[in-house]
């Protein structure tokens, strides 16, 4: 159970960085779809982040993962809307999510996992397509 309790802060972790990546691209971007769209992607990454903390407490976990890391917070300086629409930030997500969904978690937890995945992908896909039409024009 300790290394399902380490790979669920790690993603409650890096899910409170994309929740901060998401919130400060919102707070740089004048168009109002754009600002509409990384904040709805804020918002679901700290949803994601408390159901994963609320299985953690479930399986005796007293204290799970409550912030980003510190080399989250200094990338999440640097971030702009270029890096938010060129880079697909969600891809470090993905990342731990693919190797956290690969990796024996209970069957509880590897249902909620491969269901933040897909939505995850479906945001990246959704990024990467708004990044590729800014490159088209």
């Amino acid at each position: 159970m300790k290394d399902q309790n380490k790979i669920i802060d790690d993603l409650i972790e890096t899910l409170k960085d994309g929740q901060e990546g998401f919130k400060q691209a919102a707070e740089g971007v004048k168009d109002p779809q754009l600002k509409s769209l990384f904040d709805e992607y804020s918002r679901q990454r700290a949803n994601f982040a408390m159901e994963l903390q609320g299985e953690a407490r479930s399986m005796g976990e007293s204290e799970p993962e409550t912030s980003g890391s510190a080399a989250g917070a200094l990338h999440r300086g640097w971030i702009n809307l270029k890096s938010a629409l060129t880079r697909g930030d969600d891809h470090a997500i993905l990342e731990e999510f693919k190797k956290a969904v690969n990796n024996g978690l209970s069957a509880p937890v590897q249902q909620i996992v491969s269901r933040q995945y897909a939505q995850i992908k479906d945001a990246h896909d959704r990024v990467k397509h708004l990044r590729d039409a800014t490159q088209k024009s």
